[in-house]
C-alpha cells in the first residue's frame, strides 16, 4: 500500500478559499461600523436583544454544525453504514424540551450568561463553578476545532498547515472583536449557506458518477451499509435506535439546552416566541443536514466499495477520507474543491467565533461586572472586545499546543465532550427540582465531573491495555459538538464476551455518556441537598424553576403539593391582595430595567419598554429596587 501524492489546489480553489474570508471579515467590518457601532455590551454580546428567528436558527445550525461533523459524518457511514441516522429521531424531542423549558426560563429572567442563572437559583459559588467548567471546555475544544480541519487538509492537498490556521483564526478573531454577536449570527448565515452548497455539490457531482442515486442505493444495499431499525436495548452497544434516539436527546439539550453559545442566541431574539420559533425552523435544516452527511457517505461507498482510500494507504486517518473522495470526485472540476474546503472550513469558523463570543460574554458577566458595579459602559464595551480578541490569540495558541500532542489530541476531545454532561445535569437539578440547595449543586457537579472523567479515562486506557482500540478511528468520527469523539473509546465490533462489573461500565456506548453523567449530577445534588437541608419555597428566587413536578402530581392535594415546593408557577403573578415583592434586574451599568405595565412609575433609566420585571430576592439585590405595587 503506497501513498500517492496529494492532489493540489488550483488558484480558482484559493480565490473561492479566500473570497470566503473576504466576505465573512466583510459582515464583521459592516456591523462594526454600522447601527450602534457595537457602542455597548447589549449590542457587542446581546445583538441588542434585536434579531429575528431565521438568522438565528441558521446561526444555531450552523454552531452544531461544525468542521468535525463534515468530516465525519460521511466517513462514519461509509464505514459502519446509516444507523447513525437514527440520530435524526433525537433531534425533536432535543429541541422541543428546550423550546418550551430552557427558553422560557432563561428569556425571562432577562440573563446575559446561562450561569447568571445559577446565581439567581442557587449562589455565586455554583455561578463561578459552572463558569470556570464552560471555560474549560470551551478553550480546549478551541484550539482543537481550527487545528483538525487544517491538519486533514494539510494531508490530502498540500494545503499550507499554518497558513490555514492563521487565516481562519486571525479573520475569526477580527470579525468576532469588531462586529459583535450580530456579525457572528450573520456570519453564521453565510456560512451555512456555504456549507449546503459545498456538500450538495459533492453529493450530485460523485452520484452522477457513480451512475445516478439510484446505483449509489443499490451498491450500499449489496455492500450492506443501508442500516435497518436495531432495536437493541443493551446500553454497550455502540449504535442502536436507543443510543442514538434515547441517548442522543441527552447531548441534545447539553447542546441546545444549556451551552452558552446557544443560550446567546436565543437571548439575543427580539421576542420569547421568535426564540421558541428559532428551535422549530432549525430542527429541519438539521434533519437536511444529518441527511446530506449520511447521503455522502453512501455515495463515497458507491465510489470505493470496500477498498477504502484509507485501506490502500493514500489517507492515514478516517477524518481525511472525506477530503481525499473531494479531491478525487472534482479533480477536473477546478474551484469545486475550493467550494468545499470553504464549505469545511465555515463550519470551524462559525463553531471558533460562537466560543470566542460566548466565552467573552461569560468572563464579562459572571467575573468582571460583579466585581467592577462601577464601571462605565463605554469602558465595558471595549473591555468585551479585548476579551473578544484575547481568546482569538488563546485560540490560536491551543492550536499550536494540539499540533505537539499528538495521539492526545483525542483525550483533548474527549475532556470537551465529558464536561456537556455535567453542566445539563447541573442546570436540571436547578430548573426542575425546587428543593435542591447550593450545597447539593457543588457535590453533584464534582461528582458528576468525576464520573466523567473517570469512566471516559478507565475506558480509554482499558482498550489500550486489552488492544481492542480501534486504530483508525480518528477524533472526527462523530459529529456531535458535545462528546463527540468520546466515540474512539468504542470499539467497532461488540466484543465476543460481554463485559461485567467496572469493564461494563468503561464499555458504555459514548452516546449514553451524557445521560449517565448527568444523572449522576442530579442523584448526587439531591442526596446532598435533603441530608443538608432542602431549599424551601420561600427561598427560592421567583421564575427560576420550571414547574414540571407541579404538573405531574397534580393529583396530589395542595397542601403536600406545597411541602414538596411543586406549586410555584413560571411566571410570578402577585394574587390579589398577596404582598408584594420586590423586583430588579441590574443591566450593564447598574441601570434597573422596569416594564411600565407592572410599575406606576419608575426613576431608573430604561432603554427597552418591552422588557420584563425579573423577581428576586432582596437578598440579591445591588441596587436601585423597584417595589411592585400589589393588583
Amino acid at each position: 500500500m503506497g501513498e500517492v501524492a496529494p492532489m493540489h489546489f488550483s488558484w480558482v480553489d484559493y480565490v473561492i478559499f479566500v473570497l470566503l474570508l473576504v466576505a465573512s471579515a466583510g459582515i464583521g467590518l459592516f456591523y462594526a461600523f454600522s447601527g450602534g457601532r457595537q457602542r455597548t455590551t447589549q449590542e457587542f454580546l446581546m445583538a441588542d436583544r434585536s434579531m429575528s428567528c431565521l438568522p438565528v436558527s441558521l446561526s444555531l445550525l450552523a454552531t452544531f454544525q461544525s468542521a468535525v461533523a463534515i468530516l465525519g459524518a460521511p466517513s462514519e457511514v461509509y464505514t459502519f453504514g446509516t444507523q447513525y441516522w437514527f440520530l435524526g429521531c433525537s433531534y425533536f424531542l432535543g429541541l422541543l424540551i428546550p423550546a418550551h423549558v430552557f427558553i422560557p426560563v432563561f428569556y425571562r429572567l432577562r440573563v446575559s450568561s446561562a450561569y447568571e442563572y445559577l446565581e439567581l437559583r442557587f449562589n455565586k459559588t455554583v455561578r463561578i463553578c459552572g463558569t470556570l467548567t464552560f471555560i474549560f471546555q470551551m478553550v480546549i475544544y478551541m484550539g482543537v476545532v481550527l487545528y483538525a480541519p487544517a491538519l486533514a487538509l494539510n494531508a490530502v492537498t498540500g494545503f499550507d498547515l499554518w497558513g490555514a490556521v492563521l487565516a481562519m483564526g486571525l479573520v475569526c478573531t477580527l470579525y468576532t472583536a469588531l462586529g459583535g454577536l450580530k456579525a457572528v449570527i450573520w456570519t453564521d448565515v453565510f456560512q451555512t449557506v456555504v456549507m449546503f452548497a459545498g456538500q450538495l455539490a459533492v453529493i450530485v457531482v460523485g452520484a452522477s458518477q457513480a451512475g445516478g442515486i439510484a446505483e449509489v442505493w443499490r451498491k450500499a444495499t449489496n455492500g450492506s451499509r443501508i442500516a435497518g431499525l436495531d432495536l437493541n436495548p443493551d446500553p454497550l452497544e455502540r449504535h442502536t435506535f436507543w443510543t442514538l434516539g434515547v441517548g442522543g436527546i441527552f447531548l441534545m439539550l447539553a447542546l441546545y439546552g444549556v451551552n452558552q453559545a446557544q443560550v446567546q442566541r436565543y437571548l439575543s431574539s427580539r421576542t420569547e416566541r421568535e426564540a421558541v420559533m428559532s428551535c422549530y425552523v432549525v430542527f429541519p435544516c438539521q434533519q437536511i443536514v444529518l441527511c446530506l452527511g449520511c447521503l455522502m457517505g453512501l455515495v463515497m461507498f458507491a465510489r470505493y466499495g470496500e477498498d477504502s482510500p484509507l485501506d490502500k494507504g493514500y489517507v492515514k486517518t478516517n477524518d481525511q477520507m472525506v477530503l481525499y473522495f473531494v479531491m478525487d470526485v472534482f479533480r477536473d472540476l477546478p474551484g469545486l474543491p475550493g467550494l468545499f474546503v470553504a464549505c469545511l472550513f465555515s463550519g470551524a469558523l462559525s463553531t471558533i467565533s460562537s466560543a470566542f463570543n460566548s466565552l467573552a460574554t461569560v468572563t464579562m458577566e459572571d467575573f468582571i461586572k460583579p466585581n467592577f458595579p462601577n464601571m462605565t459602559e463605554a469602558r465595558a464595551t471595549l473591555l468585551s472586545k479585548g476579551l473578544a480578541l484575547a481568546y482569538g490569540l488563546v485560540c490560536l495558541a491551543m492550536a499550536y499546543i494540539a499540533s505537539l500532542m499528538g495521539s492526545v489530541l483525542q483525550a483533548a476531545f474527549s475532556i470537551f465532550g465529558m464536561v456537556g454532561g455535567p453542566l445539563l445535569g447541573l442546570f436540571c437539578l436547578g430548573m426542575f427540582f425546587p428543593w435542591a440547595n447550593p450545597t447539593g449543586a457543588v457535590v453533584g457537579l464534582v461528582a458528576g465531573l468525576a464520573m466523567a472523567f473517570w469512566v471516559g479515562i478507565g475506558s480509554f486506557v482499558m482498550r489500550m491495555s486489552s488492544g481492542t482500540l480501534v486504530p483508525p478511528v480518528n477524533t472526527t468520527t462523530l459529529p456531535l459538538l458535545e462528546n463527540m469523539t468520546t466515540a474512539f473509546m468504542s470499539s467497532s465490533t461488540a466484543d465476543t464476551s460481554r463485559p461485567t462489573g467496572v469493564e461494563a461500565l468503561y464499555s458504555l456506548s459514548y452516546m449514553w455518556y451524557s445521560a449517565h453523567n448527568s444523572a449522576t449530577v442530579v442523584v448526587v445534588g439531591l442526596l446532598v441537598s435533603l441530608l443538608s437541608g432542602p431549599m424551601k419555597e420561600s427561598e427560592l428566587t421567583p421564575g427560576t424553576v420550571f414547574p414540571v413536578l407541579g404538573s405531574l402530581l397534580c393529583f396530589v392535594p395542595e397542601r403536600y403539593r406545597e411541602k414538596l415546593c411543586c406549586i410555584t408557577p413560571l411566571d410570578q403573578k402577585p394574587k390579589v391582595g398577596s404582598q408584594p415583592y420586590q423586583m430588579a434586574k441590574k443591566e450593564s451599568n447598574g441601570v434597573a430595567l422596569c416594564k411600565d405595565d407592572t410599575v406606576t412609575e419608575c426613576k431608573e433609566t430604561a432603554t427597552d419598554t418591552d422588557l420584563d420585571i425579573i423577581p428576586v430576592p432582596s437578598s440579591q439585590l445591588m441596587a436601585h429596587v423597584v417595589q411592585e405595587t400589589a393588583m
